[in-house]
């Protein structure tokens, strides 16, 4: 059973990630732990120059904010907001904290998907560690 669970969580689908927390608890070994993770892409050169980083750093703090409110307060939940591109960062990131699993979300693909991929298939391309997809 895993001890480290990484849920990688995009906003626009927070019933995805509560359905993903469900799984995670039923999977997580006793005394492990999991953290929810959001990754911001990063902001384009022409438009950073407009953006404080007041406003970059209420940006963070409102998604930790909405990954509070997933895990539901619960203390043995960690939570942490990256920026890059999510197919990237969350592999390099569950290598980095020593992630025994990571629980991505998956939608049935369109064309687009088929040919350019998903964020999932990058994931599960580039984790060094075991990937559960849920639907």
């Amino acid at each position: 059973m895993p001890e480290h669970i990484l849920i990688p969580v995009a906003l626009d689908h927070e019933n995805l990630a509560r359905r993903k927390l469900d799984v995670a608890r039923r999977l997580l070994d006793d005394g492990g732990r999991i953290t929810l993770l959001t990754v911001l892409e990063e902001i384009p050169g022409f438009v950073a120059e407009f953006v404080t980083v007041k406003e970059a750093n209420n940006l963070s703090e409102n998604v930790r904010s909405r990954l509070r409110e997933i895990a539901a307060d619960a203390e043995d939940i960690g939570i942490d907001v990256i920026s890059g591109k999510a197919g990237v960062r969350i592999p390099e990131y569950a290598s980095k904290v020593g992630v025994d699993l990571i629980i991505v979300g998956s939608q049935k693909p369109g064309a687009t998907g088929y040919f350019l991929g998903s964020t999932a298939s990058r994931i599960v391309r580039r984790a060094e560690c075991a990937v559960y997809v849920h639907r």
